[in-house]
């Protein structure tokens, strides 16, 4: 069963990799979905979901026993997915704004701030 989900995440992550070289902003968008989604999958895979065994340190030891399921990775994964999330929504807001036609890049650099002299502070005579 992981060798299966392995060479999937390797078809999907070639795929992801062809959308995104595409020089449509919907196929851009999709394929930056599929390579994040496919990189947590991968992520979460390597801490071995196969195992039933729940990651519960027993009262007195110090690490977990072998063939328990790696928590860390489930973190992280977790992580990944708000994070993933974010960046699509931010991609989403400036796709339309591509759509709209008003994304030149004058306009968008309007919205920073305009950077300023720092100011140097006074000399003390002693």
């Amino acid at each position: 069963m992981s060798l299966l989900l392995i060479i999937t995440i390797g078809l999907g992550v070639s795929a992801s990799i062809y959308l995104m070289l595409a020089r449509d902003l919907f196929r851009l968008l999709l394929g930056l979905t599929m390579l994040g989604s496919l990189t947590n999958l991968l992520l979460f895979m390597s801490g071995r979901p196969g195992s039933l065994l729940a990651p519960v340190i027993e009262r007195g030891a110090e690490a977990l026993p072998a063939g328990f399921t790696n928590p860390l990775p489930q973190a992280l994964t977790l992580t990944a997915i708000v994070i993933g999330f974010a960046l699509l929504a931010f991609a989403l807001v400036l796709g339309a704004r591509v759509a709209q036609g008003n994304a030149l890049t004058d306009h968008l650099r309007a919205s920073e701030p305009v950077p300023q002299e720092p100011v140097k502070p006074p000399i003390e005579d002693e």
